[in-house]
């Protein structure tokens, strides 16, 4: 499990600040929106310490590497990752991890 119980935001891998989000992919891996860290991060099947696969852990911003405050997310097919970029006001879309 990721996270902790005593409310502190934390952008260590395997903490948040504000999740919004979560999916599991057909192999059962992780995907946690971390809004106030302005990233998405991935946690492989079984393990505790995640991986940021978009945006930048505590950078938000506007090009297409940067995230501010992602609260959804959506795997379509081919395990493309879909995210909803909210302060930026758009989807951004990331190839297979």
């Amino acid at each position: 499990m990721a996270g902790s119980l005593d409310g502190v935001a934390s952008s260590a891998s395997n903490r948040f600040s504000y999740p919004a989000d979560v999916l599991l992919d057909p192999m059962n891996n992780l995907y946690v929106t971390d809004s106030w860290n302005y990233r998405v991060q991935f946690f492989l099947n079984g393990k505790i310490n995640g991986t940021t696969i978009a945006g930048f852990t505590g950078v938000n911003g506007s090009n297409a590497s940067l995230l501010s405050v992602p609260n959804g997310l959506a795997l379509d097919s081919q395990l493309n990752l879909y995210v909803c970029d909210f302060y930026n006001h758009r989807i951004q879309k990331f190839l297979r991890y």
